[in-house]
């Protein structure tokens, strides 16, 4: 049997669905990942060994094939962790194959099995979302995977507390959406002396929706000004965020 969990690829804030495919068959124990892995994913065997063992599971003394399909698109980041683990624990039986069908996965795994935050759940949540999946995403980015609308989000610490919900005994709260906390050091209009024909220019682009286009040598202030400019526009309500994505 080979198990499957979807997960995607990244080109820039694009996605591209991958398949991950696990297969145990007999022969001499092994643990091989193929399918264009750079190295951040082939080291992934490591650290979803060592998470498997702090929950007290060994991999079976099998030859163990993971393959990241497409296998012709290169394989970046720590993000495949998590479905690997996944394909892994439904080949050993501990997870329902159909239960991972209705989700898509992503997150990098600790040596203890806490799942660790990753880049581009965003885009991930929206790619499931537009194939009809859930996602499983860890719990300290599930306030962001939560923007996607009409999906289920999974967003579990711990791979422990992931198999005991899909077991039933342990129920993941579904996150609210959460924007990004405001550290207060954006930069501002008033930081800059001077400029007022520049200023009154960038305000009435802002209040009125207008194009801008700055011209004039190096040192004439244009980086500071634009820089500036999102402090004066309207906060973008969700939808509109998700549209200028």
């Amino acid at each position: 049997m080979v198990a499957r969990v979807a997960t995607v690829a990244f080109q820039g804030i694009d996605t591209l669905n991958i398949d991950v495919q696990v297969q145990m068959a007999g022969g001499l124990p092994a643990f091989t990942i193929v399918g264009l892995p750079d190295k951040a994913v082939a080291e992934s065997k490591e650290r979803v060994r060592s998470a498997l063992g702090a929950m007290g599971l060994a991999l079976p003394p099998k030859r163990i094939t993971v393959n990241l399909s497409p296998a012709d698109v290169l394989k970046e980041g720590s993000h495949f962790d998590l479905p690997i683990a996944l394909g892994l624990l439904v080949a050993m039986g501990v997870i329902p194959a159909d239960e991972m069908v209705r989700y898509m996965a992503l997150g990098e795994l600790a040596l203890d099995g806490a799942i660790t935050s990753v880049a581009g759940v965003l885009p991930a949540a929206i790619a499931a979302a537009a194939n009809e999946r859930g996602i499983v995403c860890p719990s300290a980015t599930g306030g962001e995977a939560a923007w996607a609308e009409g999906i289920e989000v999974l967003a579990p610490a711990s791979l422990i507390a992931l198999i005991n919900h899909f077991k039933g005994t342990q129920v993941l709260t579904p996150p609210e959406p959460l924007l990004a906390e405001d550290d207060g050091m954006a930069p501002d209009l008033i930081d800059i002396k001077g400029q007022e024909t520049a200023k009154r220019a960038l305000e009435l682009c802002a209040a009125g929706g207008h194009n801008l286009l700055m011209l004039g040598p190096p040192g004439a202030g244009k980086s500071m000004l634009a820089q500036r400019l999102p402090g004066i526009l309207p906060i973008l309500d969700p939808r509109e965020a998700l549209g200028i994505m």
